[in-house]
């Protein structure tokens, strides 16, 4: 199993720029398909992007394409978001989560190991 534990969020201007960074223990990081969702106030958690074992493949939400990156290195056992000229709507809780399949990978119920959350908010 792994346990994700996310990083790097704050508070940013509209325009700029974060990387969020998601550290999971456990030896077999390799072996689990990564995602990132978000989740604002009063709203349900969110698919943004996840990425395969190997980092071979990616998937994003419509929302993000072209502006945020995802990527992993499985030797630090750690996968991470690049987020681009960011938006007030970006303003959420950014969470990690990690699942052994890539079907469904867009849905958070499928996902079996979460990390706690790093806040993201930007401001206009």
């Amino acid at each position: 199993q792994v346990q994700p534990v996310e990083s790097g969020g704050g508070l940013v201007q509209a325009g700029g720029s974060l990387r969020l960074s998601c550290a999971a223990s456990g030896r077999t990081f390799s072996s689990y398909v990564m995602g990132w969702f978000r989740q604002a106030p009063g709203k349900e958690r969110e698919f943004v992007a996840a990425i395969s074992w190997s980092g071979g493949n990616a998937y994003y939400a419509d929302s993000v394409k072209g502006r945020f990156t995802i990527s992993r290195d499985n030797a630090k056992n750690t996968v991470y978001l690049q987020m681009n000229t960011l938006k007030p709507e970006d303003t959420a809780v950014y969470y990690c989560g990690a699942k052994r399949y890539y079907s469904e990978y867009a849905e958070p119920l499928k996902y079996e190991y979460w990390g706690q959350g790093t806040q993201v908010t930007v401001s206009s």
